[in-house]
């Protein structure tokens, strides 16, 4: 389908105040109030985290106002969503967690009815549920901005908060990241199966980061006492 907004002065413009507002008018009337109002806190906190961490925040405006587009969505209905735009899923994705999908499903449809969002934005909607070993600078913010704007209040959420512009973006992300895992765990949830490949990946620079601090500061690298491992 062709976006009906092509042809509207300012909503040819992805990254304009006007595409912006029409689509967060849209969102209002997607999903619940208190649901809403999560989303908008995602967008703002999206966005003084990009001028905090050097990204551009019009894309990480809207991809925070975007990204749960499909969160109306019942398990059912988000199954019939990933086939209605060709979203090729684990059977063991569908079957246990199929709310894992709203994000990737939700990029895949907004691609197609607005063909002027940037890649980079539809790339960080996708990315902010299942994340990759690959993130972006974008797609760290829109994942740190899901947990940490300010209609969250549960757990260690403040302590991250502390750290924002204190911790590089991806130690940061890192952080947050094994947060979200630890209650995953806490709670007997499932668990998407590329979370593991995630947090080793991200786990292995974050421990890199700290070697190289560490010999930066004089330390020389860490030794492990044999000894002292237990098992």
């Amino acid at each position: 389908m062709e976006c009906k907004d092509t042809c509207q002065d300012g909503l040819s413009d992805a990254l304009s105040d006007q595409f912006y507002q029409a689509r967060r008018e849209e969102m209002s009337k997607r999903v619940p109030e208190r649901r809403f109002a999560h989303i908008q806190g995602v967008a703002d906190t999206a966005t003084e985290l990009a001028r905090i961490y050097d990204v551009d925040p019009r894309k990480a405006r809207l991809a925070g106002i975007l990204h749960d587009w499909d969160k109306p969505y019942d398990d059912d209905g988000i199954r019939a969503r990933a086939a209605q735009v060709g979203l090729e899923v684990d059977p063991l994705v569908l079957e246990y967690m199929p709310q894992t999908l709203h994000g990737l499903t939700a990029a895949l449809w907004l691609g197609k009815e607005f063909p002027q969002i940037p890649r980079d934005v539809l790339q960080a909607v996708f990315r902010h549920t299942t994340c990759a070993v690959d993130m972006t600078d974008l797609d760290m913010i829109i994942y740190i901005a899901d947990c940490l704007e300010p209609g969250r209040r549960f757990g260690r959420v403040d302590e991250y908060r502390e750290l924002v512009g204190k911790v590089c973006l991806e130690e940061l992300f890192f952080q947050v990241h094994g947060y979200w895992i630890s209650l995953i765990l806490e709670k007997g949830r499932t668990m998407h199966p590329g979370t593991i490949d995630v947090w080793n990946h991200y786990a292995i620079r974050h421990r890199e980061r700290k070697e190289a601090q560490r010999i930066a500061a004089g330390l020389g690298p860490t030794v492990i006492d044999p000894n002292a491992v237990a098992g």
